[in-house]
């Protein structure tokens, strides 16, 4: 961020530095009062700007990459153009392919007392919409549900982190340059512009962050009673039940915890394994990372740890299991030797911790995989279930009543079975929390109604009975009453 520019809001639509709850609250009149004066925008409008943005987005892939790379101090281009680019334009393209769907108003049935009536379920724009948005991927996790926002009918203001300060600068300079500042405008400053933000009396807030800053957020959303969305985190864990196929299991929760140099709120956290199968994981472990990057501190396809001090909060989380004569192995391909300021992690495994650890207690957010075993399947179950609920659950075997056993009575904002991460990219499935993990979700058409209003309508026919059930009550709404009473 350049830190010369002045505070307040520049004609583009894009609120520089730090400004106070004024500056903030004067763009959210702006935008609100041309709300309430264009009213919701149309289908053709809507799928206008989604157009727009995608065929955007498309024209500037390098320049995100590049910016994401800058801000990490490197950033694998190829999971930027995936996790970033593809992931968001694949949301929006599955936006513009049903929203006219979306849009449609809902019949509903009326029961026999209210025909001829009829009812039927509207879906309108909320107005004013807050997005906080992440740093591990600070592009995706702003525009998506920007979009979504969109998609909805809705006006936004978005609050990209500051600890992706290049990418920051670049949505904000993207997104003024395709809607006008009452229409989206983007908050640049620190923590306690986020702050701000919250408190403002906002049509719908979705934060994307730790649990911590969730609850914080929750609660100045509270004093305007704003409803949230909330996405955090947590310890995602994965189970591997005795008959799994142990390589291809080791392989893809080896990637899902490599992939953004573990960097990913639906990341796996801790596996659970069979005590006779956890030497066997580790060994395959090793295998796997040496597969997808034979070798790290060079390799373009390895993420960095995105800043010094989530570097060394990861390093302190391995210090303190190797302080308690906990088995640390690392997963280096070849010897090699330390870029300075590099922040490319060795990938480790945790072997055995203890519960009371950091790195058992704290989602980890970095290339760092504890595994615990255990005697049976029901022990797996109750630890995940003793613990507080996770973003996800993965799962690995191949009994279909085991499998649908752990997901029946596991607990968790989503899940996948048989690999890791792949349920976040179903843009038919709602992708969101559950209790620690947070609430609400924001993902295609569970979105689309996150962020609109379900206006109930009932339509009075002419013809009808309501006339019968008003005082003075008579023969005729004793007998209908009596046939009400018998059904």
């Amino acid at each position: 961020m350049n830190d010369s520019l002045a505070p307040g809001c520049s004609p583009a639509g894009k609120l520089i530095s730090a400004p106070p709850v004024d500056a903030l609250s004067a763009t959210l009149e702006r935008q609100r009062k041309s709300f309430l004066r264009d009213g919701a925008p149309s289908l053709s409008r809507r799928r206008a700007d989604l157009t727009k943005l995608t065929q955007a987005i498309k024209d500037s892939s390098d320049r995100i990459a590049g910016v994401i790379s800058a801000d990490f101090g490197h950033r694998s281009r190829h999971e930027s153009l995936l996790a970033e680019v593809f992931a968001t334009r694949a949301a929006i393209r599955h936006s513009l392919r049903h929203l006219a769907r979306w849009m449609r108003p809902k019949r509903v049935r009326v029961s026999l007392e209210l025909q001829r009536g009829r009812a039927r379920i509207l879906l309108q724009p909320l107005g004013v919409v807050g997005v906080i948005s992440p740093w591990n991927y600070p592009f995706q996790l702003a525009i998506m549900p920007v979009a979504t926002a969109l998609a909805a009918g809705n006006r936004v203001m978005l609050k990209p982190s500051e600890l992706a300060p290049r990418t920051a600068e670049f949505i904000a300079d993207f997104l003024a340059g395709l809607f006008p500042p009452e229409q989206v405008a983007t908050v640049l400053g620190d923590q306690a512009v986020g702050a701000a933000l919250s408190t403002l009396p906002l049509d719908h807030l979705l934060y994307t962050g730790s649990t911590a800053v969730g609850r914080l957020v929750m609660r100045a959303a509270a004093e305007n009673l704003t409803p949230v969305t909330l996405e955090l985190g947590g310890k995602s864990p994965c189970i591997i039940n005795e008959d799994a196929a142990l390589p291809a299991a080791v392989e893809s929760i080896l990637y899902g915890k490599l992939v953004n140099a573990g960097q990913s709120c639906i990341a796996p956290d801790y596996v659970l394994v069979p005590r006779a199968m956890r030497e066997e994981f580790i060994r395959l472990a090793g295998q796997a990372v040496g597969k997808m990057y034979p070798e790290l501190k060079t390799n373009p396809d390895y993420s960095s740890v995105v800043n010094e001090h989530h570097y060394q909060r990861i390093l302190r989380y391995i210090e303190e299991a190797r302080g308690a004569g906990v088995r640390v192995v690392e997963l280096a391909p070849t010897s090699e030797v330390p870029v300075p300021g590099d922040r490319r992690l060795v990938p480790m495994l945790v072997i055995e911790p203890d519960d009371r650890l950091a790195v058992m207690r704290e989602e980890i957010f970095g290339p760092v995989l504890p595994v615990k075993t255990y005697s049976s399947i029901d022990d797996a179950i109750d630890y995940v279930n003793h613990r507080p609920r996770p973003l996800a659950v993965y799962y690995f075997g191949l009994s279909a009543k085991t499998r649908d056993d752990v997901l029946r009575r596991t607990f968790s904002g989503g899940a996948s079975v048989n690999t890791t991460m792949m349920h976040a990219l179903v843009e038919g499935l709602p992708f969101g929390g559950i209790g620690a993990s947070g609430f609400g979700a924001y993902h295609g058409e569970a979105g689309f109604r996150t962020l609109s209003h379900c206006k109930a309508v009932f339509l009075q026919s002419r013809l009808n009975l309501s006339s019968v059930l008003r005082p003075p009550f008579g023969a005729l709404a004793d007998h209908l009453i009596r046939v009400l009473m018998m059904r």
